[in-house]
């Protein structure tokens, strides 16, 4: 018995050492003095404009994994969807698609020339009467 105890105690022992060593041969990162404006490397720019350099702290979270940012941001997405025409109606309502997706009825005044958004979802509205051409560069927000 105590023979198979003091065997495995050797090998437990074995398996450490060795974790230890592929521990440390982990990449060091270099501390915020050695970084100038001229060598520091930002990581992938987030929706939100965060990017760090390579010895900001809050990147201690992606030492396992890499940061994975998704480039199919909905501000993007919705502003390549061309916005709809609603002829000569002088109000629209958007309710963002289906009810159960929490998107309130907001009606949507189209009297100014130009494409109206709404403030929920984003979706772009125009009355085709009021709105001709150029003024479809002039962009208003109903919230």
């Amino acid at each position: 018995m105590n023979r198979s105890l003091s065997c495995s105690l050797r090998i437990s022992q074995r398996i450490t050492s060795s974790l230890r060593g592929a521990s440390s041969t982990s990449v060091t990162k270099p501390s915020p003095n050695e970084v100038t404006k001229k060598n520091a490397k930002f990581d992938e720019v987030t929706h939100t404009g965060q990017a760090w350099d390579q010895s900001d702290y809050r990147l201690q979270r992606f030492d396992i994994a890499p940061k994975m940012v998704n480039p199919n941001v909905a501000q993007t997405l919705v502003a390549e969807k061309a916005p709809k025409d609603c002829g000569h109606s002088h109000t629209t309502i958007c309710d963002g698609g289906h009810p159960a997706l929490g998107h309130p009825r907001v009606f949507i005044n189209l009297d100014k020339p130009g494409v109206h958004a709404c403030g929920y979802c984003g979706n772009r509205f125009f009355n085709s009467h009021v709105t001709k051409g150029e003024d479809l560069k002039i962009q208003h927000l109903s919230t």
